[in-house]
């Protein structure tokens, strides 16, 4: 592994590369962490993408982990974050490329796809919404769900302004544990990025708000459902079956995406490359597999 910092914006922002470099005709993976404002902790089980014959590289966003953390919410855009995926690009020399974003990564990456960023060789959309308000919508179907006792100090707390009450915070965690990560307990990588956001939660309270199903950042009205048609790479959604991306958020994604290939994984929800990591590292092999193999003029294996 190697680790270092790549100079953004007059900050540094972390990067670590796993994998000393690449079979011919396999670019390496780029990983696009969610949040916004959480760390590459929790991506961890991905290393093992570099076993494929590809480097797998994480970074730390601006205001994560062990990036930079500068203490101005004017920064927290959109825009700033679509700026940093091509500094890293640059700054590591990542000509051609593929681009994993999970969660907020995936809007993140869907926001990159959308300026037609040379070397772009695909997109892995994993668990990610193209319109916050239907992420709204399916996570607040799934909210319903939950004991009548664990939806009342939800509305309790919200409705009295207190979401950073401990109360809220457990009560969240009964839909976390549904609907984020299904392991139990949680693993070390996990709970390292849930705790960033605990400790320095202004990224993702600017953006987001309180909480995966209460959204009162500045996100909350972002949609590119009318662009997905614009992205022009070859692009895999992923999602879990139990995930607050719902299968219905994969449809909306998939079916935007001029030949996206849709996957919804049994058995796991938001955070399925630690829920079935085995079978996640294999998914996404045969996918840039075949994109690879397409681009060198083979014929593409099947799924």
């Amino acid at each position: 592994m190697a680790e270092g910092f790549v100079p953004f914006r007059g900050y540094r922002t972390w990067y670590r590369v796993v994998g000393e470099g690449e079979k011919p005709g396999k670019p390496p993976l780029l990983l696009l962490h969610g949040g916004p404002g959480g760390t590459h902790d929790y991506l961890e089980p991905l290393e093992g993408m570099a076993e494929t014959g590809r480097r797998a590289i994480f970074y730390d966003q601006l205001g994560c982990g062990k990036s930079d953390l500068p203490d101005d919410p004017s920064l927290w855009t959109v825009e700033l974050f679509v700026d940093e995926v091509g500094a890293v690009r640059e700054a590591l020399g990542l000509e051609r490329v593929h681009l994993f974003g999970n969660s907020w990564g995936g809007m993140l990456a869907m926001e990159y796809a959308l300026t037609r960023p040379p070397g772009l060789a695909s997109l892995v959309l994993a668990s990610a919404p193209a319109s916050i308000p239907q992420w709204v919508e399916e996570t607040g179907r799934l909210r319903a769900q939950l004991p009548a006792e664990v939806r009342g100090v939800l509305d309790r707390h919200e409705a009295a302004g207190t979401t950073d009450d401990p109360e809220y915070g457990e009560a969240a965690m009964v839909f976390y544990r549904r609907h984020v990560c299904r392991v139990d307990p949680w693993p070390d990588c996990v709970l390292r990025s849930f705790d960033f956001i605990e400790r320095h939660g202004v990224v993702y309270r600017t953006m987001n708000g309180p909480s995966e199903f209460h959204v009162t950042g500045t996100l909350r009205e972002w949609s590119v459902v009318d662009r997905l048609g614009e992205i022009d790479v070859p692009t895999l959604v992923v999602t879990g079956e139990h995930d607050e991306a719902t299968p219905a958020i994969n449809r909306t994604v998939a079916e935007g995406i001029p030949g996206a290939e849709s996957v919804v994984l049994e058995d796991a929800s938001h955070m399925a490359h630690v829920e079935r990591t085995e079978d996640y590292l294999r998914l996404l092999d045969g996918f840039l597999s075949r994109v690879e193999l397409s681009a060198g003029g083979g014929k593409a294996a099947g799924p």
